[in-house]
């Protein structure tokens, strides 16, 4: 284990309350949510991609930082009649160290946020897994739509599409959990995914004011520059692409994986959440 500290950005301190130097700390920290991120990627027109979003400046919870997509789980992302392709439930339990409903969960909610926030669906038809879903994009934009409003599940939008979840095309990365002092907590599964062939993120929602293709190395010096906003887990993940050149070895990483939760600490630097990383 490596321990490290993430300097915070002034707006990040007064979001902790540090104008006074000291983070209130509340007596009961705030029950984790369950959820999952994934970064997308594409080589296509080069090196490595990745495709981030910079959140709206009125967000509770990572205001102007750049993310990739990605959203807690609905209690609906559990239904056993998910259609579902690629390994089991069980499998996905045993990789993320967690039960068969939260497993259920964590997947569904990567693949449903994915297409919620930028139009990409991990999904085929069913019988055919070898081919990518193929929506309509005025249906695309419609579902998107009902999803974030909840008016559907992610389940039903499959069946009634005869459309089965792609698993396969999903691959496990990290595991961080938001520090006990942020006054919302997320419990984060990350993902890894290929664009799949004929889609095209356009990262149309209201959560976020901006989207792009990116190079993980740029994004990482434009934070260091002070022109981007980046949390822990977005700093390390972008890391760990650095230097792969292609999505078929982002794939095939085999990165030590541990839960990761940052605790506040005043280092010699200033004010940072420090971590320890596997």
């Amino acid at each position: 284990m490596v321990q490290r500290d993430f300097l915070l950005d002034v707006d990040t301190q007064r979001t902790l309350g540090l104008d006074d130097g000291a983070p209130q700390v509340p007596e009961e920290p705030v029950r984790a949510k369950l959820a999952s991120t994934v970064m997308l990627l594409r080589d296509d027109n080069g090196p490595l991609e990745v495709f981030m979003m910079r959140r709206v400046a009125q967000m509770e919870f990572a205001a102007s930082m750049h993310v990739f997509p990605g959203g807690g789980t609905d209690p609906r992302d559990a239904e056993d009649e998910l259609p579902w392709a690629g390994p089991e439930v069980g499998e996905w339990a045993e990789l993320l160290q967690t039960d068969e409903a939260a497993a259920r969960m964590l997947v569904a909610a990567a693949v449903r946020e994915i297409f919620e926030e930028t139009g990409v669906l991990l999904a085929s038809p069913a019988g055919a897994e070898a081919e990518p879903a193929n929506l309509d994009a005025e249906d695309a934009r419609e579902l998107r739509r009902r999803l974030v409003a909840k008016e559907i599940g992610f389940g039903q939008v499959l069946l009634e599409r005869h459309l089965v979840l792609r698993s396969d095309l999903l691959r496990y990365r990290s595991h961080w959990i938001t520090p006990t002092i942020e006054p919302r907590r997320y419990d984060t599964r990350f993902f890894v995914a290929a664009v799949p062939v004929g889609q095209d993120p356009d990262g149309d929602n209201t959560e976020s004011d901006l989207s792009e293709w990116a190079r993980p190395q740029q994004v990482l010096d434009a934070a260091e520059a002070g022109d981007v906003l980046l949390l822990p887990p977005t700093i390390v993940s972008l890391e760990q692409l650095v230097g792969v050149e292609t999505v078929s070895a982002a794939l095939e990483q085999q990165l030590p994986i541990t839960p990761i939760m940052p605790e506040f600490v005043v280092s010699d630097a200033g004010p940072a959440m420090r971590a320890r990383l596997p």
